[in-house]
């Protein structure tokens, strides 16, 4: 299915080691796909590969939440070989019901140990990247289209600290600045 989704140009994700390791990550990694999905179960021993193929990790805390899970993401081995950690909800009524990409990156902080500026490159930077965006998104930078949002924050941190909150002061989208 891989060899398939490549020959027709498609981009290759996947939903991997949520519950178990079945080394879809390293399918990933040998396919170039844009990103695995949960990783809870990545094997330590597989993290330097996947990592060198420059695919995203994608962290879900909202499903770890909601499912009550115990085993964290190899945070520690991704951030050591460079591997870049997206963040994002996975909101959908069976697993995830969280919408707040806040909540998430709180979730992302307290319970899988990554830093607030982890968290925050995750949910812009890295998100776009694991989406196959990065050109175009999760940057501030001169060609890149601008969506981002404006916090009434003194810090980013605060963004994945105040549990909650809605620090939102404007949203900004390319419609508008066209």
């Amino acid at each position: 299915m891989f060899e398939e989704a490549q020959s027709l140009g498609l981009p290759v994700k996947l939903h991997a080691e949520q519950l178990s390791d079945q080394k879809g990550a390293l399918l990933v990694a040998k396919y170039a796909g844009l990103s695995a999905d949960h990783l809870e179960h990545l094997s330590v021993d597989d993290v330097t590969k996947f990592a060198e193929s420059d695919a995203v990790a994608v962290m879900l805390p909202g499903a770890f939440y909601t499912l009550g899970e115990t085993k964290v993401p190899p945070i520690d081995a991704l951030r050591s070989a460079g591997a870049d950690m997206a963040v994002a909800t996975d909101c959908n009524p069976g697993s995830s019901p969280i919408s707040s990409i806040l909540m998430v990156m709180n979730i992302a902080c307290t319970q899988f140990s990554m830093t607030p500026e982890e968290a925050l490159a995750g949910t812009t930077r890295c998100a776009a990247k694991a989406l196959g965006l990065q050109g175009d998104y999760g940057v501030i930078d001169a060609g890149a289209l601008a969506e981002f949002a404006v916090w009434n924050v003194q810090h980013p941190a605060e963004l994945s600290y105040w549990v909650g909150s809605s620090p939102l002061h404007k949203r900004i989208s390319c419609e508008e600045t066209a």
